[in-house]
């Protein structure tokens, strides 16, 4: 089936309710979102550049955002974002850039990672800096999901959060040990996603159970340090025989086969004790 032609960031703003009063709709949404979106990708970071950098391009382009007149100045942005719900507006921009990302085949996994960072220069004396936890798509560097995490919680908890807005099938979860909790991991699981998260010295026992899981795996015919098992054990590559005065109780080898356990160590297989006698 042929990929439909993508669609432009103003088809899905288009979907975005209105927060403002009929009164105030001078300028349309649309053109109003799509200006911002790109004097921020010019660099502009508040009210009054966003709404120089409109008066500063040619009225055509202005008119291919969608406007009708001039370009509204700041005070219209400002009340403008303080009414505009941020989850859809973040959910419109994000359905964006999945219509946008190449497809994966089948049997790939396509890799998402989740990080958080403070928003440099959001902190002021009466508040902290806005923490903001994203969704990354690592082939091409888009944002697929992005929320802010809450001053009385955790990136852990957020991430709850932004991970269940987010389609999992396909795709592999990667994250740093924050991550690492069980809660998470199981519903990356059943929502059909992989996940791949950084485990720390800080949790010993998990730690040893993954590394015990990928050992090399025992066997009582070969020594412990891989190397092959001679007949004199002397020589370079061959391990050294048992000594007769070895404690059979004691012995690893001795205890995982019976038959060794029994005979004791330092006897042939089969030998018999009327044999000394």
């Amino acid at each position: 089936m042929p990929r439909p032609e993508p669609l432009g960031l103003l088809a899905f703003l288009a979907d975005l309710p209105d927060p403002r009063g009929r009164p105030r709709r001078r300028f349309p949404l649309v053109a109003m979102l799509a200006q911002a979106c790109c004097a921020m990708l010019c660099g502009c970071r508040g009210y009054a550049a966003i709404a120089q950098w409109g008066r500063d391009q040619p009225i055509e382009l202005m008119h291919r955002l969608g406007y009708r007149r001039r370009p509204p100045a700041y005070g219209t942005f400002q009340g403008l974002f303080a009414r505009l719900d941020a989850a859809a507006f973040e959910a419109a921009v994000s359905r964006w850039v999945a219509h946008l990302l190449p497809a994966v085949g089948p049997g790939e996994l396509n890799a998402v990672a989740i990080d958080g960072k403070s928003s440099r220069g959001s902190g002021t004396a009466d508040s902290p800096a806005v923490h903001l936890l994203s969704a990354l798509d690592q082939r091409t560097g888009c944002v697929l999901a992005q929320a802010r995490v809450p001053a009385e919680t955790n990136e852990h908890k957020a991430a709850l959060a932004l991970l269940k807005s987010m389609v999992l099938h396909g795709r592999v979860i990667t994250g740093d040990a924050a991550f690492r909790q069980r809660d998470l991991c199981g519903q990356v699981v059943e929502d059909g996603g992989h996940y791949l998260i950084k485990v720390d010295a800080n949790q010993p026992t998990l730690l040893a159970d993954i590394e015990s899981a990928f050992g090399p795996a025992f066997s009582p015919l070969r020594p412990a340090g891989g190397r092959p098992r001679g007949r004199r054990g002397d020589g370079p590559g061959q391990a050294r025989r048992a000594g007769r005065a070895a404690d059979a109780a004691g012995h690893d080898d001795a205890q995982l086969v019976p038959r060794l356990a029994g005979g004791g160590s330092g006897r042939a297989l089969g030998a018999r004790d009327d044999r000394r006698r």
